[in-house]
């Protein structure tokens, strides 16, 4: 199945309305670089995000190869696989010109309270997102990946400086799909978020660019009323 087309498609049709453009582990495992290239061709700025979680040797190699990848501006790693994991992949792009910023994911907004009991974690999702912040602070991460509904926890617990992408941006109305955490763009950007993901809203519309408008004016409004700095929309070209 070709995903890299319809890719590009939407990529050049939302052209000017998103800021960033995000590929996915779905997108990456079927193309691989080559779909990061021939997005960074289009003159789009990428938003790679791969999820590494494994032992730091292994990390560290993974954020070093895609950070030579071109247009890379944000990538993700899971805050927990740990400090040593995180502080490698830190360690793997120090001093590298343009290197991208590096985002530990903190809880999944697929999972609420009783998901995270199932596999053996206790606490409610805010709890353990605010620890995995500080932790994610602490190894040297520019910022974290977490639900709008942890964002003024975690900036509270971790000051203005580190920044915050928030997933499961949906429409007021829209479907949550299988997320268990959303918010509004609007909620979301008066909460403090720095970057919005907007997924299926966009990609699933019947016509992409005038919803990626009506969320980028959505995210215009509430920006004077945030707690943090405005945001910026990450549309998905590929998941």
């Amino acid at each position: 199945m070709n995903r890299l087309g319809p890719a590009c498609a939407l990529a050049r049709q939302l052209a000017g309305v998103a800021n960033l453009y995000k590929v996915g582990s779905t997108l990456f495992t079927a193309e691989g670089p080559q779909a990061v290239k021939e997005l960074a061709g289009l003159g789009a700025e990428i938003f790679l995000d791969l999820k590494f979680h494994d032992i730091p040797n292994t990390v560290a190699g993974a954020v070093a190869s895609a950070a030579e990848l071109p247009n890379v501006r944000l990538m993700t790693l899971h805050a927990s696989g740990g400090f040593a994991m995180m502080k490698a992949a830190s360690e793997a792009v120090a001093g590298k010109k343009d290197r991208p910023l590096l985002f530990g994911i903190t809880i999944l907004t697929s999972l609420d309270a009783a998901a995270l009991k199932k596999v053996g974690l206790q606490g409610t999702p805010s709890a353990r997102a605010v620890a995995l912040a500080k932790l994610a602070k602490s190894a040297g991460l520019d910022g974290v990946v977490s639900s709008a509904h942890e964002v003024r926890a975690i900036r509270r617990a971790c000051g203005p400086d580190l920044l915050i992408l928030v997933p499961s941006v949906r429409p007021k109305g829209g479907a949550a799909n299988d997320q268990a955490r959303v918010a509004t763009p609007g909620d979301a950007t008066k909460a403090g978020a720095n970057y919005l993901v907007v997924g299926r809203p966009i990609t699933a519309a019947e016509n992409p660019r005038e919803a990626a408008l009506a969320i980028a004016q959505e995210i215009a409004a509430a920006a004077g009323a945030g707690d943090g700095k405005p945001s910026k929309a990450a549309a998905a070209s590929g998941n």
